[in-house]
């Protein structure tokens, strides 16, 4: 009987190193920006209305509003709350970093919100902005299902910018 629970444990511990693996992999799989997917497109950044919200021109002239995925900023132009803490300094941070650019927005499950804004990720120089924002404490983690397809290495950024007191963490009260 104790041979037969050692050869049940090593079985376990085999299962469970092959399924973490595979869950790695796939992780890893998705922080790189994918220039093949067909919901992807290129566009100039023609505005940062603030940290999280940018207005962009894509080559066929249409302009559409993008609401960046997996991040929430502090509040500037909310119609019934305050102008919250750390949120001109991120509106700000956007606006230096995006206007003018020209970035890869990315899409993920849902592709346009309630308000018809353009839900995606955008890439600068190949790298996500959006966990630039988290990496920095610019703005909080913010999954809404089903979009999460890079929410693990979001929260990653967001735990370090904690960690470090980055941005808002060392800049703001505890909510």
């Amino acid at each position: 009987m104790t041979r037969l629970r050692g050869v049940a444990l090593v079985a376990c511990i085999v299962a469970a190193a092959s399924l973490g693996g595979w869950r790695l992999g796939v992780a890893r799989r998705s922080t790189a920006p994918d220039s093949t997917t067909s919901n992807a497109t290129d566009a100039l950044v023609t505005r940062a209305v603030d940290g999280d919200t940018i207005v962009v021109r894509h080559d066929d002239g249409v302009v559409e509003t993008v609401r960046l995925l997996g991040v929430d900023t502090p509040e500037i132009h909310h119609p019934t709350k305050p102008v919250q803490c750390f949120g001109p300094e991120a509106a700000a941070f956007a606006r230096r970093a995006l206007t003018g650019r020209r970035v890869h927005l990315e899409s993920d499950v849902e592709t346009h919100d309630k308000y018809g804004r353009r839900l995606a990720y955008v890439i600068v120089d190949g790298r996500r902005f959006d966990d630039v924002l988290l990496r920095e404490g610019y703005g909080r983690l913010l999954v809404i299902a089903p979009n999460g397809s890079h929410a693990r290495v979001m929260l990653q950024e967001e735990l370090a910018a904690r960690r470090a007191r980055r941005g808002l963490w060392g800049a703001c009260e505890p909510r």
